[in-house]
């Protein structure tokens, strides 16, 4: 399959896609409500003939099952993301976002103009055993569209027995990719918590409970849950990105209530655990010791990222089939962002692995996009990958 085609039809197959990825960064949609990116997708898969094409899971889900003609076998799921952010673009490009506020920063266009492709390629050639699953998924910016997808029985009702997937990453070299066995990015809890004090004249603060003071020292307070309480070589980030208090410009007046929002991210599950019992302590206490009261809402996230250890080798071996052994990382640091394949990884054996963008901008960043030269090798990546898993002994 993989290792019969050639460099210049994979070439010419991303060039496919290319065009398929540009127009979906022209077009994209955020969450749950992805009508015009379902729609692209379900269009391509009926066309390359896949079997069994199902659209709606999570809403705007798509999933196509693709036979292999070598027999029975194992039955895999490779899985991408679909979902845009809600930012403004500003990369100038001739293909940039026509939606106002809405933008690919993460990528997802490539990710799925990838799968898209290889979906082609295992449709047209059919050279495996068993069955392949793709998996067109709505919502990982924040939705848990994995979660949702799980829920609607995706894993069951397809018979998944194996689920990978795949993030392009920026700094890494085109061409290159990246993985460890374990824990691979963090599992990131948010919060937002209410201080409630007794508001006043600023003149006179021994007559007020000052909440803008409490939510200060509880600000404070919280970074010593990742410096004091936990193992050093455990990682935990303990972000405060939300403050807001004050009385519509009153500079002289003490608020009644102050709000305090962030994030928490950790790479163990048990932590993660104590890490909001901790929490949930340092916050009550520190805001009663200032006369005023929390109240906490806490919103838990993804769990945990964990590849699978043989899986992992697995993944590792069907990209140094692509690129070589010598770009492949396979002990790549862990990121302490998070991602909701984790939740499939919960349930199924499997693996994530990074492909390089090149030097592009960050993630998540106004002028960021997918660089497009790395379309041909994440094809190539999940046809070896394919190749390597239901191929031979690997498919018996």
């Amino acid at each position: 399959m993989t290792t019969d085609r050639s460099h210049a039809s994979l070439l010419s197959l991303a060039e496919e896609a290319k065009i398929w990825r540009r127009t979906i960064h022209q077009n994209p949609e955020l969450l749950f409500d992805l009508p015009k990116t379902a729609a692209l997708v379900s269009e391509k898969l009926k066309q390359f003939g896949c079997d069994e094409i199902i659209g709606g899971l999570a809403k705007t889900g798509v999933v196509a099952v693709i036979n292999g003609n070598l027999g029975p076998g194992r039955t895999i799921a490779l899985r991408c993301d679909m979902d845009a952010l809600p930012m403004s673009e500003q990369t100038n490009l001739p293909y940039a976002s026509k939606v106002e506020n809405m933008m690919h920063a993460c990528g997802h266009d490539g990710h799925t103009a990838m799968l898209l492709a290889a979906a082609k390629q295992l449709a047209e050639s059919r050279d495996f055993a068993g069955k392949v699953v793709v998996v067109f998924q709505p919502a990982e910016e924040g939705g848990a569209g994995a979660r949702v997808m799980i829920e609607e029985g995706l894993l069951d009702r397809f018979g998944i027995e194996e689920v990978y997937g795949m993030h392009n990453c920026p700094g890494l070299d085109v061409g290159s990719f990246a993985i460890r066995s374990g824990p691979i990015m963090a599992g990131g809890d948010r919060f937002l918590v209410t201080i409630k004090g007794k508001g006043g004249h600023a003149a006179y603060p021994h007559l007020s409970h000052d909440p803008v003071l409490a939510a200060g020292q509880t600000i404070v307070a919280l970074q010593a849950i990742a410096s004091r309480f936990t193992n050093p070589f455990d990682p935990v980030v303990v972000s405060i990105t939300y403050l807001e208090g004050g009385n519509g410009g009153a500079l002289n007046v003490i608020p009644s209530a102050t709000r305090v929002g962030g994030t928490i991210r950790t790479m163990n599950a048990q932590t993660r655990r104590m890490v909001e019992e901790r929490f949930r302590e340092v916050v009550t206490a520190t805001t009663k010791s200032f006369g005023c009261e929390a109240e906490i809402d806490w919103r838990p996230g993804y769990p945990v990222t964990v590849n699978d250890p043989a899986m992992t080798v697995e993944a590792a071996k069907a990209a140094s089939i692509v690129a070589g052994s010598e770009k492949v990382d396979t002990n790549w640091p862990a990121t302490m962002g998070s991602e909701d394949f984790s939740y499939m990884l919960e349930k199924r054996p499997g693996a994530m692995i990074w492909i390089g963008n090149g030097n592009s901008a960050d993630l998540h960043n106004q002028a960021y996009d997918f660089n497009d030269d790395a379309i041909v090798h994440g094809v190539s990546y999940w046809l070896a990958l394919v190749d390597q898993r239901l191929n031979g002994s690997a498919g018996e």
